[in-house]
């Protein structure tokens, strides 16, 4: 075994939890009894591994040996494993937290020198799409209002000698469309405050991409497309702000056909034993935008990538040459035969 594996650091952690509380089988006869430190230290070792079913865990003590190490060579079944996960499910979950908050505290993770895994998922704001308006939509908007105000003072000064429509307010009209205005240029105001710290950051990475192609050129390497351009000083027409939630951004959903109003939760994990080293909440749609080293999984920390980083955007892993997933070359490969049988019963 290795000399700092997982199951080192789970037997003494749970060496030093408050065990008082957990519930076992004082009657004497039935089955064989195990020590509850060793039954608690099997399951938070498994269900840090990713192996939750008791009926997989029974044999993982005969043919795993950090497991044997765990067990000290001992078999439960998994009626044992459920009989306690069931009657210390409340001790469990404590257990299982405490030993996270410990693994953090004492840094067990060495980032470094491990092969980390990140994806993210949707989830809606809870706010409707139709809620937002675009930077240039809402200069329209703005425009309109005014107009309307000025229509409406017109109309106050002619209400001696032409009767108003039924319902019209005109103070009350005038106070709506004001607040109305207000709200539309706070969201370009925002907007533009957006768009200002995305120059700021875009403005200080554009001598460095220049550089770098530069460098590319001198190296006799083929450089492709022109050179980056300078980074645009006001915000997008098309980019937008929602009254409801304004953290929340539109974003493609599903297969990509539809948008919806929401975040992206992304996650780090840690491939060998399972364990959470980094979470956040984006409001980029994909996972490439975070990609390091703009995201740390430990803020304040310094802590260096590990070689290996894995994600779900495969053209993030091409352009940072980072993982070890394989190319596509066997399914060209079938593509092509296939290719070629087509043309072969057409020829025949």
């Amino acid at each position: 075994m290795p000399a700092d594996p997982l199951v080192h650091f789970i037997l003494d952690a749970v060496e030093a939890l408050d065990l008082r509380q957990v519930r076992v089988n004082t009657r004497g006869p039935g089955s064989k009894q195990y020590p509850p430190p060793m039954l608690l230290a099997l399951l938070t070792h498994r269900d840090a591994t990713g192996l939750f079913s008791r009926r997989r865990i029974e044999p993982s003590t005969d043919d795993s040996v950090p497991v044997r190490r765990l067990t000290a060579d001992t078999h439960p079944d998994h009626d044992t494993l459920g009989t306690f996960r069931r009657e210390n499910h409340a001790l469990l979950t404590e257990s299982c937290v405490k030993v996270l908050q410990l693994a953090q505290q004492l840094q067990l993770l060495k980032v470094g020198q491990l092969t980390v895994a990140a994806d993210g998922t949707k989830v809606l704001a809870n706010a409707s799409k139709h809620s937002a308006v675009s930077y240039q939509r809402a200069g329209e908007m703005i425009e309109q209002l005014e107009l309307e105000v000025q229509q409406l003072l017109v109309k106050a000064e002619q209400a001696d000698a032409t009767p108003l429509q039924d319902g019209l307010t005109i103070p009350a009209e005038i106070t709506r469309r004001q607040e109305r205005k207000a709200a539309l240029a706070r969201a370009r105001a925002e907007i533009e405050a957006r768009a200002q710290a995305r120059y700021a950051v875009q403005l200080a990475e554009h001598p460095a991409k220049r550089a770098e192609r530069t460098a590319q050129k001198e190296r006799g390497k083929k450089v492709g497309g022109q050179a980056p351009p300078a980074p645009p000083t006001q915000p997008d027409a098309r980019e937008q702000y929602h009254f409801t939630d304004p953290d929340s951004r539109i974003m493609k959903m599903g297969s990509g056909q539809h948008f919806e109003q929401s975040c992206n939760a992304q996650a780090a994990v840690e491939v060998e034993s399972r364990l959470i080293v980094g979470a956040r909440v984006s409001q980029a749609p994909t996972t490439n935008r975070n990609w390091p080293p703009r995201w740390r999984p430990f803020p304040g920390r310094r802590v260096r990538w590990p070689p290996c980083w894995w994600t779900a955007a495969s053209s993030a892993n091409r352009r940072c040459g980072r993982s070890n997933r394989p190319r596509r070359a066997q399914p060209r490969a079938r593509r092509c035969r296939r290719r070629w049988r087509k043309r072969a019963t057409i020829g025949a």
